[in-house]
């Protein structure tokens, strides 16, 4: 029996089984097409064979580790969500995942890890409760940043100058894109009828963490909420394809068949990998230290007193709670 494909993500919070958009949209889509895969949802990209997450360890193509690439890998081992569309679908869900891309995320980028109050409250705060010690001293600024670089890619060198009307135009784009969405589903289950289909996976991947996220700064998560449809339809997914709330199922449930038989939440290799990741972290901790001045080496001078070998400036440490 050939060995399964392993789907490395994020850790599920905020009652999703993951909180980053990419990796939700994987599970979403491999819920929906029955794919047999054995998941490690992690708290750090560096346990990912690729150090990126989603990542998608298959037999024969290595590791994947794009969104759209991972999904195409999945259509072409015959677990495809869109089968059954006509050619016109499959042409809306070209144009709606477009859309989305284009004017829904670089805002929910914006949202998530822009905003001053939702990354420090929100964002930076479950990243750094999550992340284990001591990358989460770290990683979440280092993502940050990646985002930040993203959006800047994304909005163009115009972005820096006149922010605050940019910022306004593109809000008022995302609001009309969720209302665009929900008019388009209108009473159905799904966007083509009672079956999902990857543009399913797409828009629930997306709406879905802006809707159970609790921001205290929520401009565009109340647009979402006074859009009944759409927040009926991320329940229902939640509700039918992942009915433990992001966790795993308690021991005595059983699991679906499918997606679920293959999943696994431990790492065989869990207490290696800590400590690696401890070792890394110290790694970097110390180079950047170096680099920055903190740690520097003294040579002295040939005296009675002698060599001193390091000079170390004092460092707080916070104990790990």
């Amino acid at each position: 029996m050939a060995a399964p494909m392993e789907l490395f993500c994020w850790a599920g919070g905020w009652g999703l089984p993951s909180v980053d958009p990419d990796c939700l949209a994987v599970l979403t889509y491999a819920r929906f097409t029955g794919a047999p895969l054995k998941v490690h949802r992690v708290t750090s990209p560096w346990r990912s064979p690729s150090g990126r997450l989603p990542a998608l360890k298959t037999r024969d193509e290595g590791t994947i580790s794009k969104t759209q690439q991972i999904i195409t890998h999945l259509r072409k081992q015959k677990y495809n969500a869109d089968y059954d569309l006509s050619a016109t679908q499959g042409a809306d869900t070209l144009a709606f995942v477009s859309l989305l891309e284009e004017k829904l995320l670089p805002v929910l980028i914006h949202t998530f890890w822009v905003d001053a109050k939702n990354y420090v409250e929100h964002t930076r705060k479950w990243y750094a409760e999550t992340i284990p010690f001591p990358l989460n001293f770290f990683l979440p600024n280092c993502m940050h940043k990646q985002h930040l670089e993203r959006l800047q890619l994304m909005w163009g060198d115009g972005y820096m100058e006149d922010e605050e009307k940019l910022e306004k135009e593109l809000y008022r784009d995302a609001r009309e894109c969720l209302t665009l969405l929900s008019q388009r589903l209108g009473s159905q289950k799904f966007f083509f009828g009672d079956s999902p289909a990857s543009l399913d996976a797409f828009v629930f991947s997306r709406l879905a963490p802006l809707l159970k996220a609790k921001l205290p700064n929520g401009k565009l998560q109340q647009h979402l909420k006074s859009l009944q449809n759409l927040c009926n339809y991320c329940t229902s997914i939640l509700s039918l394809y992942f009915p433990w709330d992001g966790g795993e199922p308690p021991a005595s449930a059983p699991r679906a068949a499918g997606t679920d038989g293959g999943e696994a939440e431990e790492d065989p290799h869990k207490r290696r990998n800590q400590l690696l990741s401890v070792l890394v972290g110290l790694v970097a901790m110390l180079g950047y230290a170096f680099l920055s001045g903190i740690v520097s080496i003294q040579r002295g001078g040939a005296g009675p007193a002698g060599r001193q070998p390091l000079a170390l400036a004092e460092e707080e440490e916070e104990e790990e709670e």
